[in-house]
Formats: structure tokens, C-alpha cells, sequence
């Protein structure tokens, strides 16, 4: 008998451990096909993949995956652990209802914007400017900026931005921001700025911009503090959907879900490099600190 087959493109160490903890392993009772698997000279589309593997499930990690993951099929079940926008898009009716053939985890939490730009305060207490490192092509932008500027406002702090769209503008972003003289730098939570966290992390380190991110992932990456959903719970709690759906519910009776806990992280080897002090509050509550 054929094992159920579905495939993968997300943090897969993290998705894999979600399916030992209800009862899958790969190769003995389910066959996971990573997009890259299929042709190791190039990424297929999933249009490819989809005609070629004939899946049972496909597991993306984020909106725009999962965008694309619907075009090319609306019969197959799309879990998403990283799911934005998702009504605007289309890809859902409702999150207690998703009705059609996608669900997942949405990491966006609404006022979490609010709660970084405090942060940001908080470790630069001075702070009068502050520089928003954008990615408004990602759908998990616009909603976000909206609210760092409605809170940078509340609290009287000019707001400058620098969008990227590209990997290439990256770089040019942050120097915007460094001549522009922002006190603290506020990160984005997209695809593309948590795939370029390493890179980000040292060009800022390099500009003495202090950062705020949403996603750890940054911190352990150079940044100097995060706060935001524990993307490794959002991975490991997809194999709770596939659970699901390979024992016969439908995606669109699986209502989106989203994370209960927040993550609060530090690097303290980055503030000493950047000259910063972290509060003893902060480092406090802390649920990692880097040193």
C-alpha cells in the first residue's frame, strides 16, 4: 500500500518533529517529498511538483508559498504554519471557518507592533527616530506597518522607512536608515527578511544600528532582541493539521490557529558590540539571552 505523500518546503527539522509527536516517521508510514528533492539542478515550481508527486498534502511555510500552492491546486489540502492575509487573499473564508482547501497557524498577532516599538524604547530610551526596515510586497507587511506607525505616533517618535523587495535591497535599506541617523531599527516579520537574517544581522552590527526583530531566528543570527511568535512551535504544531487530515477531516473544518505564547529574546554579545546596556528588567523576563 502506497504511504500517504505530501510535500514539504518549510524549516523542515522542526516540521518533522510535529509528526513524531503524532506517531509519523518518515519513510516507515509517511513518504515526504521536499520541494527540492525532485530536481536538484533547480526548485520546481509546485505546478511540477503537484503534477509529478500527485501529493496527499502540501506543507508550505508561509503566505506567499501558500499563494502559490493554491493557484496550482484547489483540491489538495495546503497546510500553512505561517498564515497572513488570509481572507483578504482569498485562500480562506473565514479563520473559524477556512472552507476551502487551506489552513494552518496565523503568526501575526494583533498589537504585537505595538509591544516592539516598547521594546525598542526600551533599549534605546532616547530614542527619537526610528527606522522601519519594510518588505510591503509580502501580504504580512502593510498590516504591520500600519500599526508600527500608529505606535510610534501615540508615543511622539518620527518614523522613517526603507523598503526591500529584493534580496539586493537589503543592504542599500539599511544604509538608508544609518544616514538617516534612526536611533533603533524595527525588522519586518516576512519571508524574505527572516531567509536574510544572518545578512541583516551583520550589516547592522556593521552600521552600529541597534534592531528589534519579531523572530529569535534574528536574534541567534546577530540582531540584538526579538519578540514575537516562536516560529519552531508554529512548524512543529503543522503536524497537528496533517494528523488531522490524513484521518479524514477536511482543511476547511480545521479553523486557523493561533500561537498562546510569545518569545523574548537577547543578544547580549551584539549589545556589547553596539555599546548598548540591556535593562536588567528586560534580560529578566527574558526566555533566551545570548551571551
Amino acid at each position: 500500500m502506497q504511504l500517504p505523500r505530501f510535500i514539504v518546503e518549510l524549516a523542515f527539522g522542526n516540521f518533522i518533529k510535529g509528526l513524531l509527536e503524532f506517531g509519523y516517521e518518515r519513510g516507515r508510514n509517511v513518504d515526504v517529498v521536499v520541494r527540492t528533492d525532485m530536481f536538484p539542478d533547480r526548485v520546481p515550481t509546485i505546478e511540477e511538483m503537484v503534477a509529478l508527486v500527485k501529493p496527499d498534502i502540501i506543507v508550505v511555510p508561509a503566505t506567499l508559498e501558500a499563494v502559490a500552492a493554491r493557484k496550482a491546486t484547489s483540491a489538495i489540502p495546503i497546510v500553512c504554519p505561517a498564515l497572513a492575509d488570509a481572507v483578504h487573499l482569498g485562500l480562506i473564508a473565514s479563520e473559524a471557518r477556512p472552507g476551502g482547501n487551506v489552513t494552518g497557524i496565523a503568526p501575526y498577532i494583533a498589537g504585537l507592533p505595538t509591544k516592539q516599538v516598547e521594546l525598542a524604547r526600551e533599549i534605546a530610551p532616547m530614542a527619537r527616530r526610528v527606522g522601519l526596515l519594510t518588505n510591503m510586497n509580502d501580504p504580512k507587511g502593510p498590516p504591520q506597518v500600519g500599526d508600527l506607525r500608529a505606535a510610534c505616533q501615540t508615543l511622539s517618535l518620527d518614523v522613517v522607512e526603507a523598503d526591500t523587495s529584493t534580496v539586493k535591497d537589503i543592504p542599500g535599506a539599511l544604509d538608508a536608515l544609518a544616514i538617516e541617523k534612526v536611533d533603533v531599527v524595527i525588522v519586518l516579520q516576512t519571508n524574505l527578511l527572516l531567509n536574510k537574517c544572518e545578512q541583516i544581522g551583520a550589516i547592522a552590527l556593521e552600521k552600529q544600528l541597534p534592531t528589534v526583530f519579531g523572530y529569535r531566528e534574528h536574534v541567534i543570527h546577530g540582531g540584538l532582541v526579538s519578540y514575537g511568535v516562536d516560529l519552531r512551535w508554529c512548524y512543529r504544531r503543522a503536524g497537528y493539521f496533517v494528523d488531522k487530515i490524513l484521518r479524514g477531516t477536511r482543511p476547511g473544518d480545521l479553523p486557523i490557529e493561533f500561537p498562546t505564547g510569545l518569545w523574548l529574546a537577547a543578544n547580549l554579545k551584539t549589545a556589547q558590540a553596539l555599546g548598548v546596556t540591556v535593562p536588567a528588567g528586560l534580560l529578566a523576563r527574558a526566555d533566551e539571552v545570548i551571551e
